[in-house]
Formats: C-alpha cells, sequence, structure tokens
C-alpha cells in the first residue's frame, strides 16, 4: 500500500520551468479558484450556500455556478465599495446566513470566503456554529492563497468532512471510497473489480449527498484518484481511514494499483493477484495493437488530473514529453510525476501558464494538442490537431483496461483527423494569398 502523507500547510516544491525562468506562478491563468468550491457545494443536496465578496465575484460566480455547477441561487450580501469600507462586512454576512437558512430544504449552509471579504477581516469565530440546527460552515478560498480551481474543491469538501464525519465508531472491513470527479462510469468500473478481489467501493466524493461523506469515513481505506485532494485526505487518515495513493491507469498502473487496494483492505493475497494479473493481460492485449505509435502529444489543462492522461497515452505508444497542469507540487503528484519522468516526458510544469505551452510547440513537434480552448484555437492556426481536455476528454472513462481502450481509441481517431486539419489550413492560406492578391 502506498501511503500519502500530505504536505504541511504552507510546505511547498520548487518546480523547474525550463521555458520562462524566473516567471510568477502566484496567479496563474485559470478561472476564480471560488469555482471548485461552489461546484462541489452547491451539488450537495440540502446546501444552501452563502458568499460573502464583492458584487462583481457575485455575478460572475452566479453565472459559472448555474452554467456548470446546479441550479441554486447563491445568497449573498450587497457588498460594494460603501459596505466594504464602512466595517460592517460581518454583520452583513451573518444576515446573509440567516437568510440562507429561511430558504426551504435546507440543512446546512456553508459561508464562502473570498478575497475582498478576506481582506475586511472576516471572523470566524464571529460567526455563528448553526441556525435553527442547520449548520454554519465556513470556507475561505481566498484567491491569493488558493491558486486553482481544483484545490479550492478539495478546501471545500475537506471544510465539509470535517463537520460531518464521525470520529468515533468501527470502519466497514473491506470498502473503500473513491475521492476524485471522475466519469460516472469508472466507480462502477471500479467497483466491479474491487468485488471480484472481495473488497467493495461504497462511495465516490465529491458527491450529491452529506451521507457519502459520512460513509467515507467509515470506509476502511480510501482512494485518491486525483492528485489534488490533500486536505481531505488528511481528515481522513485523522479518522484512521488508510490512504491509497495514484490510479488504476493503464495497464502497468491498474495492476499495481489493485495489489494496493487489496493491500490496504486486507484481502486475500492469491485472489488479488489473479484479478490484477487479469486485468493487466486485457490492458497488454489491447496495448500490443500501439495504437499510439509515433505520435508526440502535448497534453496541458487546469482539472488536476492532467498527468494521468499522460501516463495513458504513454503507455499507448506515445510520445509525451510535456504535461503541464494548474495544480501545484505535492505528495500525492510525486509518484506521477517520477512515472512519466521515467518512461520520457522531459517537463513537467506545475502552476502553468499559456505561454509556458506555446513555448513547448515552438521547442516540439506534435501530433495532437491536449489542452484549454486557448492552447486549441492556438494549436488550429497552425494546422496541429487539438481538442479542449476538460469538455471533451475529461468527461471519458479513463481507468482500468476499459477505460483505457475507450481513452486511447478516442485519441487514435483525434490524431487521424490530421488531413482535415491539412485542407482547412490550405483553404485559408488560399483566401489570404488571394485577398493580397487584390
Amino acid at each position: 500500500m502506498a501511503e500519502i502523507i500530505p504536505l504541511t500547510p504552507g510546505e511547498t516544491s520548487s518546480p523547474t520551468e525550463p521555458f520562462r525562468g524566473g516567471a510568477c506562478k502566484l496567479h496563474p491563468q485559470t478561472m476564480c479558484p471560488a469555482f471548485g468550491a461552489l461546484r462541489v457545494l452547491t451539488r450537495i443536496e440540502g446546501a444552501q450556500p452563502a458568499m460573502v465578496t464583492d458584487t462583481g465575484c457575485l455575478y460572475g460566480l452566479t453565472f459559472v455556478t448555474h452554467f456548470y455547477a446546479a441550479r441554486k441561487s447563491i445568497v449573498a450580501p450587497a457588498l460594494g465599495t460603501a459596505e466594504l469600507s464602512s466595517g460592517k462586512v460581518q454583520e452583513a454576512a451573518n444576515a446573509a446566513i440567516a437568510e440562507a437558512a429561511s430558504e426551504p430544504n435546507v440543512s446546512f449552509i456553508p459561508v464562502i470566503s473570498l478575497c475582498v471579504a478576506e481582506t475586511a477581516g472576516l471572523a470566524e469565530e464571529l460567526l455563528p456554529k448553526e441556525i435553527d440546527g442547520k449548520p454554519v460552515i465556513l470556507v475561505r478560498v481566498p484567491a491569493y492563497a488558493i491558486h486553482s480551481h481544483p484545490e479550492a474543491k478539495d478546501v471545500a469538501l475537506a471544510a465539509v468532512m470535517r463537520r460531518f464525519v464521525d470520529t468515533t465508531g468501527d470502519h466497514e472491513p473491506r470498502t473503500l471510497a473513491l475521492i476524485g470527479e471522475v466519469f460516472p462510469a469508472d466507480p462502477l468500473l471500479i467497483d466491479g473489480v474491487v468485488r471480484k478481489m472481495g473488497g467493495r467501493v461504497v462511495t465516490t466524493i465529491p458527491g450529491r449527498h452529506i451521507d457519502e461523506i459520512r460513509q467515507a469515513g467509515r470506509a476502511a481505506a480510501v482512494a485518491a484518484l486525483h492528485p489534488f485532494y490533500r486536505e481531505t485526505i488528511g481528515v481522513l487518515r485523522e479518522r484512521g481511514v488508510a490512504v491509497v495513493s495514484g490510479a488504476p491507469i493503464g495497464a502497468e498502473g491498474s495492476a499495481a494499483w489493485l495489489r494496493a487496494i487489496g493491500a490496504a483492505l486486507e484481502l486475500d493475497e492469491d485472489t488479488v493477484e489473479r484479478v490484477a494479473a487479469e486485468e493487466e493481460a486485457t490492458a497488454r492485449g489491447f496495448l500490443a495493437s500501439k495504437p499510439l505509435q509515433g505520435a508526440t502529444i502535448l497534453v496541458s489543462g487546469y482539472e488536476g488530473n492532467e498527468m494521468l492522461y499522460a501516463r495513458l497515452l504513454i503507455e499507448g505508444g506515445a510520445r509525451v514529453p510535456y504535461v503541464s497542469t494548474s495544480i501545484g507540487p505535492s505528495a500525492l503528484t510525486a509518484a506521477d510525476e517520477a512515472w512519466l519522468k521515467a518512461h520520457g516526458t522531459e517537463a513537467v510544469i506545475y502552476r502553468k501558464t499559456i505561454e509556458d505551452d506555446k513555448a513547448a510547440m515552438e521547442r516540439w513537434s506534435f501530433d495532437l494538442i491536449i489542452g484549454t480552448t486557448t492552447l486549441a484555437a492556438y494549436a488550429k492556426e497552425r494546422g496541429i490537431p487539438a481538442v479542449y481536455y476538460t469538455n471533451i476528454l475529461s468527461v471519458r472513462p479513463l481507468f482500468l483496461a476499459g477505460g483505457m481502450i475507450a481513452s486511447l481509441n478516442f485519441v487514435r481517431d483525434l490524431i487521424n483527423r490530421k488531413p482535415i486539419y491539412d485542407r482547412m489550413l490550405a483553404f485559408f492560406e488560399g483566401n489570404e494569398r488571394q485577398e493580397g492578391a487584390r
């Protein structure tokens, strides 16, 4: 079992920056971190967020919350320049909490504190602990302290867990909890294989019910499928839940992960080995066709699980010299980073910027760009097949042999679209020449 010891608060690592020496990465080019916290909190049934920030932030975050997360209103005080300078932020926050508690079907109120409210001095000790029996939970997500929306998901989930996870009681033997916003079919695939070994998956968090969070605290082990849930894992470790790092990726990664799960759940070793060997054989049978042989691919995104996809592509035969992500380095990312560098990845960039990604495109010649919308547009202008990571790849199966086969087949199809990009490039270049001739 690979047990994770999260970095202590404030502890950082210093990633190399081969493209932009001395570049400031304090404010990565990503959406407001609070979006990640809202995405987790608004999806929980019974949660009624109260957000303490200025009206500009409220407008933008209300929009993205409705668009991406849940059809749920956000209760917030009207905080403009006059209100913020009057020193009455605390009173306004308490009033918003009381309003949130009066909404129908509310079971708890997460209070989301953003940058302005943080600097204005919102005092946690002056907030109510509960109203009418409904717990009030402060979630601090200032952008200057939390630098990406995946990491804000972790902050939000950990805050809710601290309030609702029981610190007493026994763990349910042979039960596994999963952590990560994964494709809905992936937990089912994982559960099916774990059941063959004699265990079972009982919940996947973050989820839609408080009961799922409570269930995670009663599990015998937790699998950190995504590497940025550091605080959440810390809460579960304090509860005595065993922690397994990594994810069931590709042939090599899946077999190793299943063995680690078997050890954590104390399952029969012979049964675990048989199931792990079967899963590896299925994966290697597909990989023998070398579906991505000869392709060079760039992987970049802001979801925090980019290294998992890079591992999958490399096992599929691709060359992946460059991987970048918006999250920061930690003990949870170390194993994947080491694996990638041992298998030909020359640069793993944390807190990446578009300038990093564009510089990588100048350094290597890529057959496919998997990245943000901005980077994908930049690549398409140059006739390189490109796809938006979040909406196209991150929403597909990934884990075990089934997810691997589906993902690699899709990526192979993307690469095979190169002639379409060549025709598109020739078309626009021809039009430009015609315009110039006029």
